[in-house]
């Protein structure tokens, strides 16, 4: 039988989002992680990179590049000040990358709602964790009646939050804020981010806030189907992701609530916030690897 032939990855960033996309990567059928570039030689991801036979480097993307480094695909998972630099140098070589800062210097994709939509763009950004959780909610809505205002709250263990988190606060709330109104469909969105330092750590935790105005029952039926439909299809690559009560409706306001918990690869279970980013990077990469192969293949 012949092996599928696969895409060689790259993942720029050796923290606890590049290191956990690293072994989700290692079980794709489609992609290949071959490279981790990092800039602190005693990091964690960077030795267990190496001990997985990835080749890695210390000092940065140029050191990568200037080594003869040309994957197929890029994985970004710095800062969305670092992703600023690293994006220029990128197009210029033409390699397709996969921002999961929350720099925004590509269309937006969430791997629920819009997968399909760039898979032939150069850079695509994931816009952020509570992006991925509740941008979904909001479209979902959305499809049964117009949404006028969207607002969430994420709440994450503080545990979960590293550094490259706590760098991107500010881009998250007008990233994620934005996402529900591009992409969720909503005319106005805000997002609003809470790190709880509770122990034991809690799983992350997302409210949803739809203003719909009076609607009638047959209007929230459908409201209901059509959010238990996208969560059921999330759940197809974020099992631990699901509602964690009844979805409410008072003073015109669709309130929902979900929880999601990490599958547990390098980060602990409680980090669902990180894992429903790694997890959906690499739902958008298979994507753009079955297309490009099979563009490939067709020519």
């Amino acid at each position: 039988m012949t092996a599928v032939k696969k895409l060689k990855a790259a993942i720029i960033g050796s923290g606890n989002i590049g290191t956990d996309l690293m072994y989700k990567l290692l079980r794709s059928p489609w992609v290949e992680p071959v490279w981790m570039i990092g800039i602190d030689p005693q990091s964690e991801g960077l030795k267990r990179a190496k001990e997985k036979g990835l080749e890695t480097f210390d000092q940065g993307l140029k050191q990568a590049i200037d080594a003869g480094v040309h994957p197929d695909i890029v994985f970004d998972s710095t800062s969305a000040k670092a992703h600023v630099r690293h994006a220029k140098i990128l197009q210029t070589l033409g390699i397709q990358t996969i921002d999961l800062t929350p720099a925004a210097r590509g269309p937006y994709v969430c791997a629920a709602v819009n997968l399909h939509e760039h898979l032939d763009t150069l850079n695509v950004n994931m816009i952020t964790c509570g992006g991925q959780a509740t941008v979904p909610i909001t479209y979902a809505v959305q499809r049964v009646t117009p949404v006028e205002y969207a607002e969430i709250v994420a709440t994450v263990s503080s545990k979960s939050a590293g550094p490259g988190t706590r760098q991107n606060i500010d881009e998250f709330t007008v990233t994620t804020a934005k996402a529900h109104e591009v992409i969720g469909g909503a005319k106005k969105g805000k997002a609003i981010i809470i790190l709880n330092p509770a122990e034991p750590p809690i799983m992350m935790r997302n409210t949803i806030y739809c203003q719909v105005g009076d609607v009638g029952k047959e209007t929230e039926a459908n409201i209901i189907k059509s959010i238990h439909d996208m969560v059921s299809y999330i759940q197809t690559y974020v099992p631990g992701y699901r509602l964690n009560r009844d979805i409410l409706f008072r003073d015109g306001i669709v309130n929902v609530s979900i929880e999601v918990e990490g599958l547990g690869d390098f980060l602990p279970v409680y980090a669902g916030n990180l894992d429903i980013m790694t997890t959906a990077a690499v739902k958008v990469a298979e994507e753009m690897a079955k297309h490009r192969l099979a563009v490939v293949k067709n020519e």
